[in-house]
């Protein structure tokens, strides 16, 4: 038998050729890194870091809604320091939902990716950054092959 890159002589059984170093048999290849890989901390580092501006809002509004600090004028209706403190509320909910959400990501936690994928399709109405955010958490996170590799990335943890 000959090699068909340069014409030398093989011998029976020989994996590569001794003058080219062609392979003749399937040989192992590295392993290739996942397509999610690197971009999983990325994204988790993104969204603890997108949550925690949305704490600021949440806790100025929180301010200006205390009764006690009175930074609202007197003749401003009764239900807005209400309706500032439910909104206050909601947004540090949904930063303390953003916050968990890249943690668990970060920790490759069952529950994150799923989560990841909800807040993502609820993070596309805030305009600009939360958009991106969310466009990219459904480019990573959403594809079939992406459960697959996560799941284990996540065995693996």
């Amino acid at each position: 038998m000959y090699c068909d890159r340069c014409g030398a002589e093989v011998r029976e059984g020989q994996d590569f050729c001794s003058s080219c170093g062609k392979a003749f048999s399937s040989v192992p290849m590295m392993p290739s890194a996942g397509r999610i890989a690197g971009h999983i901390r990325l994204l988790g580092i993104l969204w603890i870091g997108l949550s925690a501006f949305r704490l600021i809002p949440g806790l100025i509004l929180l301010f200006i809604a205390n009764p006690n600090i009175r930074i609202l004028p007197p003749e401003v209706p009764d239900f807005v320091p209400t309706l500032l403190e439910v909104i206050g509320v909601g947004l540090l909910a949904v930063a303390g939902i953003g916050i968990g959400v890249g943690w668990g990501l970060l920790e490759r936690r069952p529950w994150a990716r799923m989560s990841a994928i909800v807040l993502g399709c609820l993070s596309l109405l805030d305009m600009p950054f939360g958009t991106a955010l969310g466009v990219y958490s459904l480019w990573v996170l959403l594809p079939a092959k992406s459960e697959e590799e996560y799941r284990q990335m996540e065995r693996a943890a």
